[in-house]
């Protein structure tokens, strides 16, 4: 097998003819799974409102797959004892939230960047901008977890002709547990110190807590295959299920959107009460009679834009009454892609992006994961 370009190198044509020849040479059945995947990912969604955030959360998401594949191969190989020819994505810290909010803690306090897992910084800082700028776009747009969320809600609602709706008295008191989750590693990790951070970081189980990660699904317990099973069934059942009441992740980025300068705004002036943007609002909220959206459910995902039989009456802006951005669906995907290419080049050029944990260290540690010595270490 070839060596795959290093995902902090230049994205060029023959950097992108040979990842695809990396993927058609490793999933031979990869055009016969898109053809399912494709029909059977759009066939949930009605044909007058396929909108360019769903071709953008396909993307992503198929992009996922391939980067934790691709880490996969790069395990597997680096487990053994030949040489290592299939780089590591970097990509695949994205699913180290609480190691970049550490990270993040620790430059603020010493201006010192994560030098083990440092692409996890990069992510977590675009989802948190973006999210911002966008009220809490990274979620609908971006997340592979709310992707796989939104598509089972859909499937349950296509084929069981509705969805759940949880009555208020245990809609509320469940919202607050993915803030309580917030609020804890919050709590423990901004009561730590600079020094017990970087003490974290440099632990021998964080530097191998992407493959950790990864073992959580290739070594799954029975306990870890009920939960999940439970989290998608639910997820076919409630709209949204583990994103609306569990996800800390989706807490923070719900806050800085409200707090953000983007919204959903209504005038009243024209519309015609057709309740139609209350109907499709993945988030069950009464768009209707609101002039402006300000919940931290919001997460722009412009089904209630795109569903407005009139003009104008509904938008999603950026500024006061006086001054105002609007933004269409095509407008938000290029800008958030183009920010996280600019991130991603700036953070490539600056050698913030891939990690600098020696392979030698690294395959040393595979050898002993199973060991007490890599269990998580107290900190504080």
């Amino acid at each position: 097998m070839k060596p795959i370009p290093g995902t902090a190198k230049l994205i060029t044509k023959d950097w992108l003819k040979n990842y695809l020849a990396f993927c058609l040479q490793n999933v031979q059945s990869f055009r016969d799974f898109c053809g399912q995947i494709l029909p059977s990912y759009f066939c949930t969604i009605p044909k007058d409102r396929i909108q360019v955030r769903h071709w953008v959360q396909l993307i992503v998401f198929l992009l996922t797959l391939a980067i934790g594949f691709q880490f996969f191969l790069y395990v597997r190989q680096a487990t053994g004892n030949g040489p290592i020819t299939i780089a590591r994505p970097s990509g695949v810290e994205g699913f180290l939230p609480i190691g970049a909010l550490m990270g993040w803690k620790r430059f603020f306090t010493n201006a010192k960047w994560d030098e083990i897992h440092p692409a996890a910084m990069v992510i977590f800082g675009y989802a948190m901008v973006i999210s911002f700028m966008f009220h809490k776009a990274f979620c609908s747009w971006f997340c592979p977890v709310g992707t796989l969320s939104e598509w089972l809600w859909r499937f349950g609602n296509r084929y069981m002709g509705h969805n759940v709706i949880l009555p208020k008295w245990l809609d509320y008191p469940l919202r607050l547990i993915k803030y309580v989750l917030l609020g804890f590693f919050v709590w423990v990790i901004f009561r730590l110190s600079a020094g017990a951070i970087s003490s974290f970081i440099q632990s021998p189980y964080y530097k191998i807590s992407d493959v950790k990660m990864l073992r959580f699904f290739t070594h799954m317990t029975i306990t870890t295959g009920t939960v999940l099973v439970v989290l998608a069934m639910g997820s076919v059942f409630i709209k949204n299920f583990w994103c609306r009441y569990f996800c800390p992740y989706g807490a923070l980025t719900g806050i800085l959107g409200m707090l953000g300068p983007s919204k959903i705004r209504r005038n009243p002036e024209t519309c015609i009460n057709c309740s139609k943007c209350t109907e499709v609002c993945p988030h069950l909220l009464p768009v209707e009679r609101k002039i402006a959206i300000l919940s931290p459910e919001c997460s722009a995902c412009m089904d209630c834009v795109e569903s407005c039989p009139v003009k104008g009456t509904l938008t999603f802006s950026t500024g006061g009454t006086s001054l105002q951005k609007k933004w269409s669906t095509v407008s938000i995907g290029a800008v958030s892609i183009t920010l996280f290419w600019c991130l991603f080049y700036l953070s490539s050029f600056s050698g913030i992006w891939e990690s600098q944990l020696p392979e030698a260290e690294f395959r040393e540690l595979l050898q002993v994961i199973d060991s007490p010595l890599l269990t998580h270490p107290r900190v504080g």
